[in-house]
């Protein structure tokens, strides 16, 4: 029999029986990837002793004096790349009590205390080397005595590969996760480093940058956030998948009490949730305030088959006139009032179609006109129509509109003279000024026809409101 010292100079003295098997199972995942051989196999046998088995070249004394192994270090996908993880692992179980015995074809492996050579006072932890009980062993098997089945589960628990979350959607920086428990894991490599309580998903990051190389310590657990922050927001600003973008946009529901998850505080990522689910979905994307003061917004979404989705304001701000995944401009609101306009058709009613009311008002044209000086050269046609497009401002159905090189008046307006009066002159001065509603330019021009026909008014006799309208219309 042959001995080798480990020479461990540092112990980890917080590790408990879990963290050794983690470090065996991560050893041995590793080598099912590096040599693409089969799964893994972990087992209790009749003795109540645990198995850890894979079927790969087969561990060596070269391995128990590496501090750190070159080709795990340049390989990519791969959890160990520490080197030294091993020794964590057989010193903690030393420490602990358990009898290890490891084989491969080429030797059987046991642990014990011998004297350090040169140093009679100083007891250090060996390996034992035995010749292999089979020199056609496939991989290596490590065989633990005196360990409970729940430190098995707490070091499975730290790898995706047991954990039972599932792939949503994978991309060049990493995998989003539907999360099993109420808290999302954060796994490098398949293994957990980190939990997020108030994360949306799981993430496994597979592709390392410096600052998460950095992080990584001897354990590879309580890695920081800001580590690794960055690299989540990457994998999500990659996915371009349904559920991906319905599950974070879902989440909006939540903004408006504060109870969003941590992803959807990073505003780039609710961009792209927005551009993901524009593209999928027919939705409309809208802020509190348009909702407040469009009461009818509701309604006309729905009945236009469309599902609302409630945004932040500095969100709505950055993707109006953007485009989504597919090409698409972004339906925030602005957007669904130009394309429900583009498809609104008017329903134009012919002149002998009025009743006798509307008759009436419609054939004070010529009057009304006459008093601000005649129809403005602008306008060839003034029309009536049962549907009218809505106002931009408040969403309600306009009672009219000037456009083009017509007036357009919603026909319910001709039951009532003044509004009528009201209604044309409005969209008059629009036309005159051509300018919109709330500018000078109108303004100015609404102005000068109040003063041309409060002139006209001055000079006719007023003693009540209809008597002032037969004066100025006779």
């Amino acid at each position: 029999m042959k001995k080798f010292d480990l020479n461990i100079e540092k112990i980890l003295e917080n590790w408990e029986t879990y963290h050794g098997i983690r470090e065996i199972i991560a050893n041995a995942i590793d080598e099912q990837k590096l040599t693409k051989t089969g799964e893994i196999k972990i087992f209790k046998d009749n003795d109540n002793q645990w198995h850890i088995r894979d079927y790969g070249r087969g561990i060596t004394i070269e391995h128990f004096t590496q501090n750190e192994n070159e080709e795990k270090l340049n390989a990519e996908g791969i959890i160990g790349k520490f080197g030294i993880g091993l020794k964590d692992a057989l010193a903690t179980f030393d420490r602990k009590n358990i009898d290890v015995r490891i084989i491969s074809k080429y030797g059987e492996f046991t642990i014990g205390k011998s004297v350090k050579v040169g140093f009679d006072d100083i007891i250090t932890l060996h390996i034992y080397i035995n010749p292999s009980p089979d020199p056609t062993f496939s991989g290596t098997e490590f065989i633990l005595s005196k360990i409970e089945e729940i430190d098995i589960q707490k070091a499975k628990d730290n790898f995706l590969k047991f954990s039972e979350e599932k792939e949503i959607e994978s991309c060049s920086y990493g995998t989003v996760l539907n999360k099993k428990n109420d808290s999302g894991r954060i796994y490098i490599n398949g293994v957990k480093v980190a939990e997020e309580e108030n994360f949306l998903f799981s993430y496994n990051i597979t592709n390392l940058n410096a600052a998460i190389r950095k992080a990584l310590n001897r354990e590879r657990t309580n890695v920081g956030r800001t580590a690794y922050a960055n690299t989540i927001k990457s994998i999500l600003l990659n996915c371009r998948g349904r559920d991906v973008a319905k599950c974070l946009v879902n989440d909006f529901k939540n903004y408006s009490s504060g109870t969003i998850h941590d992803e959807l505080k990073w505003i780039d990522v609710q961009e792209h949730a927005v551009k993901m689910l524009n593209n999928y979905e027919k939705v409309v994307f809208v802020t509190t305030d348009e909702i407040a003061s469009s009461p009818d917004l509701i309604d006309e979404v729905k009945s236009s088959g469309y599902t609302m989705i409630n945004i932040p304001a500095n969100l709505k701000d950055k993707i109006q006139g953007q485009s989504d995944v597919g090409g698409n401009v972004i339906r925030e609101f602005n957007q669904f009032k130009i394309e429900r306009n583009d498809n609104f058709e008017f329903k134009f009613i012919h002149i002998e179609k009025l009743n006798q009311l509307e008759k009436q008002n419609y054939n004070l044209l010529d009057q009304i006109l006459g008093l601000i000086g005649g129809k403005p050269s602008k306008i060839h046609k003034i029309l009536i129509s049962e549907t009218m497009q809505r106002d931009d401002d408040s969403f309600r159905p306009s009672e009219g509109l000037y456009q083009g090189d017509q007036i357009i008046i919603k026909r319910s307006v001709l039951s009532d003279t003044e509004r009528f009066v009201a209604v044309l002159l409005h969209e008059i001065a629009h036309a005159k000024s051509g300018a919109t509603d709330a500018t000078r330019a109108f303004e100015t021009e609404l102005t000068n026809m109040l003063g041309t026909i409060g002139l006209k008014a001055i000079a006719s006799p007023q003693k009540s409101k209809k008597g002032f309208l037969a004066s100025i219309f006779n």
